[in-house]
């Protein structure tokens, strides 16, 4: 209850989370049928990287601030596309905002968030949108009663916890299992810090033991993973993507390791179909 993105938004893991989000949303659009995107930990949708905690810890400064100026033929330009219509580089848009900028007359968006002063600005963001749904509730108890999704039979689960709690790689497992068992055809896609390498192993592995099939990890990494104090890097997660996003992301990390001078990226198949 304590974590508050706003000191963090628009830092590397936000442009590396984002960009690759909007490329597992690009899927959706390919087809006419209607789509659900879960948000399980949604934040407050939109972010003023000129208030005092932006301004505090000035993340964005070495994240969005660096790539602003990316032109359109460049495989970030999707996100970055949105990034300028929802007021970058003043305005930071976080997860809910990206995807209900992507939502035709006949998709939904439904955005958990348990923090009863984020879910009321989170709710202001989108009290006339009639496409997107705001509840104040646990996003992991929610997948049990927003699943399956009543508008669609396409969709997509969002999970991004703040990691604050010491048994949250756990819980991801458990998530998982209810979202496969509730919702079959849906993406999931859920994001990790990657402090050091111990924690980030064990948790692939156990997903591969639970069963799991079908699972792709990106990660991008701005320093050497040996720091376990440190966020020297992040994940997402992608268990059932679609055809082509792999190569995407590839490209969308090569891009963002050249601009934001990272150390390395990957994308690595944990388990296949």
């Amino acid at each position: 209850m304590n974590y508050r993105h706003a000191y963090h938004a628009g830092n590397f893991a936000d442009c590396m989370k984002h960009a690759l989000l909007v490329s597992l949303l690009g899927s959706f659009l390919r087809k006419s049928t209607p789509f659900m995107v879960l948000d399980t930990h949604a934040g407050i949708g939109r972010y003023d990287l000129h208030c005092e905690e932006a301004e505090k810890t000035q993340e964005w400064r070495n994240g969005i601030g660096l790539l602003m100026d990316e032109g359109p033929d460049s495989p970030l330009a999707p996100w970055l596309d949105l990034v300028r219509k929802a007021g970058g580089p003043d305005i930071y848009p976080g997860s809910p905002m990206l995807v209900a900028m992507m939502l035709r007359a006949e998709d939904h968006l439904v955005c958990c968030e348990k923090h009863p002063d984020d879910k009321r600005k989170l709710y202001g963001v989108f009290s006339r949108n009639p496409n997107v749904a705001v509840h104040e509730r646990d996003g992991y108890e929610a997948l049990r009663a927003l699943l399956p999704p009543a508008t669609a039979k396409r969709g997509l689960v969002l999970i991004d916890p703040p990691f604050e709690e010491p048994d949250e790689f756990g819980r991801l497992i458990t998530a998982v299992q209810t979202i496969q068992a509730r919702f079959p055809t849906g993406i999931i896609a859920i994001w990790y810090p990657i402090k050091h390498r111990t924690p980030v192993r064990a948790f692939h592995t156990a997903l591969k033991d639970a069963g799991v099939r079908d699972v792709l990890a990106a990660e991008f990494l701005m320093r050497p993973p040996v720091d376990p104090d440190r966020l020297n890097g992040s994940g997402l997660l992608a268990i059932k993507p679609p055809y082509g996003f792999a190569a995407q992301a590839d490209a969308q990390l090569k891009r963002l390791k050249t601009l934001l001078h990272a150390h390395d990226y990957s994308i690595t198949q944990i388990v296949p179909e």
